[in-house]
């Protein structure tokens, strides 16, 4: 609708059993549809998955995908593109995710993502101008370099939340192909691990663009 490029998608369903490892590339990634925190996703490169640094074969991935769609009705897996980063690289990427409301970026979270968990980030605004800590979830990052497609991600973001209507986290990526969209996040942290600083901005944001939204 918006003219927002994504991941290349290879598959997508609860049956497991009838993705066909012999037609992927060699490197892919598999996310759920439903989750946080990167649970039960696989970067993986040839047969490594990024994430865990762990060798896994297919019946070992497709067993665990299985465990999760039998305790979840509502849940469905993708097998996605392995994007490359700006540098042509099968890495893992750099997130780059616009707190927004009604088209209006509060604030950005760039995390240099080194595993689910760990990792350093800093927050910027929409003219990357480096901010005071808004969550605590990562220790601060240096040396943060803007991408070069930033331009484009800041307004895919804005016209993205504009069309989402309320408050939603947008994410993106920074790829050998530009600005990729990655998800909308409607409840980032499950509203949890903000500072004084950011609670007030964003009360702030939700007052004066989505007071009817609650």
């Amino acid at each position: 609708m918006h003219n927002c490029q994504v991941a290349d998608l290879y598959w997508r369903g609860r049956d497991i059993d009838s993705i066909d490892f012999s037609k992927l590339p060699e490197n892919y990634v598999i996310r759920p549809t439903i989750g946080h925190s990167s649970n039960y996703v696989f970067l993986m490169k040839g047969g490594l998955n990024l994430f865990d640094k762990k060798p896994y074969s297919e019946q070992e991935i497709k067993n665990i995908l299985k465990q999760e769609v039998y305790k979840n009705h509502h849940l469905e897996f993708l097998v996605e593109e392995f994007l490359q980063n700006e540098n042509g690289e099968h890495t893992i990427l750099t997130d780059y995710k616009f707190y927004c409301f009604k088209g209006k970026i509060a604030c950005l979270y760039v995390i240099d993502r080194l595993s689910p968990k760990t990792g350093f980030g800093a927050f910027f605004d929409e003219r990357w101008n480096r901010l005071r800590k808004i969550q605590f979830n990562y220790p601060a990052a240096q040396n943060l370099v803007k991408p070069a497609c930033f331009e484009k991600m800041v307004s895919k973001a804005k016209l993205l939340s504009e069309s989402y209507g309320m408050f939603v986290r947008l994410d993106f990526y920074a790829t050998a192909k530009g600005c990729v969209f990655g998800e909308f996040t409607p409840t980032p942290s499950m509203g949890t691990n903000f500072t004084n600083y950011g609670k007030d901005l964003m009360i702030e944001y939700w007052n004066k663009y989505c007071p009817d939204s609650i």
